[in-house]
């Protein structure tokens, strides 16, 4: 049965379709029949019991810069379709959380993946914490005598902002750094949220692992291995794709949180496994889907696919 999905996304003439998860699952769902409408979040509009977005029908192509056509631009009331995917990119901001409430208006009738309150209720770097004891020794504070004292006892941290993303702002702080007290400063002065200190895992030169659960299940992994500067795997900082498999300890990671987010309707996750350590558990807008089909793997966006289609 063809469906009519929206696609809540960046500017689509932006993205590097290369690496990009939403326009794999946007070639698939073509693919199969479905028809697309493409809006920016900036559109959306509610008024009284109806959501409305404006944007466009599209086609996509499978080429880079000239990867898509737009039909009309027209006011779509986003009740009438069978699902929306919301995959803008963080940061995860107010205007974030103001969207997930806007599209709380619709779901579950209209299938908002994933679940827009559960998405609301799991900031990647809050969420991981119901699973602390997968995680690296780990505080949230904006205290700084409290910061210093973590680093007091585990020496090498990695100091990062709460809401961050795509590795911005994350700093590998030694133990005798100097620069300490001035980052400090920094962090006090542009954020207003506490910041996340972690104990530095060295088992990062070795690979940051992205493993993607689909409803539960692994779907596949991808292993991103960090430049030889860097302290960061993420793919856009020069981390370098690679081929990977599941120990014993991702998969036992893996089985203790796919229950839960599948009850939770988080039916695309990616989670980042550093060693044998869960760091992060991304809902909002995971990547990794088209790397892990150019390594070998399997075809994700259609996993996706037929979970959405299965509930519809």
């Amino acid at each position: 049965m063809a469906l009519k999905a929206a696609v809540q996304m960046d500017p689509i003439e932006l993205i590097n379709i290369k690496g990009d998860s939403t326009f794999a699952m946007m070639l698939e769902a073509q693919a199969r029949g479905h028809k697309l409408f493409y809006y920016q979040t900036r559109t959306l509009a509610l008024d009284g019991h109806k959501l409305w977005a404006t944007g466009c029908d599209v086609k996509v192509r499978d080429e880079q810069g000239n990867h898509f056509s737009l039909g009309e631009q027209y006011r779509a009331d986003l009740g009438t379709f069978d699902t929306v995917l919301m995959r803008q990119d963080p940061p995860f901001d107010m205007g974030y959380i103001t969207a997930t409430h806007l599209l709380e208006h619709i779901h579950p009738k209209t299938l908002v993946v994933n679940d827009p309150v559960e998405v609301r209720n799991a900031p990647e770097k809050l969420f991981v914490l119901r699973y602390g004891q997968f995680m690296p020794e780990t505080l949230i504070t904006r205290d700084a005598g409290e910061i210093a004292d973590f680093r007091r006892i585990h020496g090498d941290i990695i100091l990062k902002p709460l809401y961050g993303n795509g590795g911005a702002g994350v700093f590998r702080l030694g133990e005798g750094d100097q620069n300490f007290s001035s980052l400090l400063e920094l962090f006090t002065q542009a954020f207003r949220e506490p910041f996340i200190a972690q104990r530095y895992l060295p088992e990062v030169r070795k690979g940051d692992k992205r493993i993607i659960l689909v409803d539960g299940r692994v779907a596949g992994a991808i292993n991103r291995v960090p430049a030889a500067n860097e302290s960061r795997s993420n793919m856009h900082v020069g981390g370098r794709p690679e081929a990977t498999t599941l120990t014993k300890r991702e998969h036992e990671i893996c089985e203790a949180l796919g229950p839960d987010l599948k009850k939770r309707g988080m039916i695309f996750v990616g989670i980042d496994v550093i060693g044998d350590y869960l760091t992060e558990i991304n809902v909002t807008s995971p990547t990794g889907i088209r790397e892990v089909k150019r390594f070998g793997g399997g075809d994700i966006a259609a996993m996706i696919w037929d979970a959405v289609e299965g509930r519809r």
